[in-house]
């Protein structure tokens, strides 16, 4: 008769632990949803930074080139001013 009685006693506290957890896990949804939100807004941020960085990474790499251009000249003109 004891053993009967602990066995559902056992099985209560089992059943009222799996309602508990149900209840968590609804609970936590709205949080999850909310913060999948948060993590899509922060990569479509960090999408439009990086996009707007590899243009001023372009922009500075034209810029580079144009004044190595134009020092390569300049040196050029020099050398053939001393040539002469």
């Amino acid at each position: 008769m004891l053993f009967k009685k602990i066995a559902i006693a056992a099985a209560v506290a089992t059943t009222l632990a799996f309602v508990g957890c149900a209840k968590k896990t609804e609970e936590a949804a709205p949080n999850t949803e909310a913060a999948a939100s948060q993590v899509e807004a922060a990569a479509s941020a960090v999408e439009a930074t990086a996009s707007e960085a590899a243009s001023t990474v372009e922009a500075a790499a034209s810029t580079v080139e144009a004044t190595a251009d134009a020092a390569a000249s300049t040196v050029d003109a020099a050398a053939a001013s001393v040539a002469k």
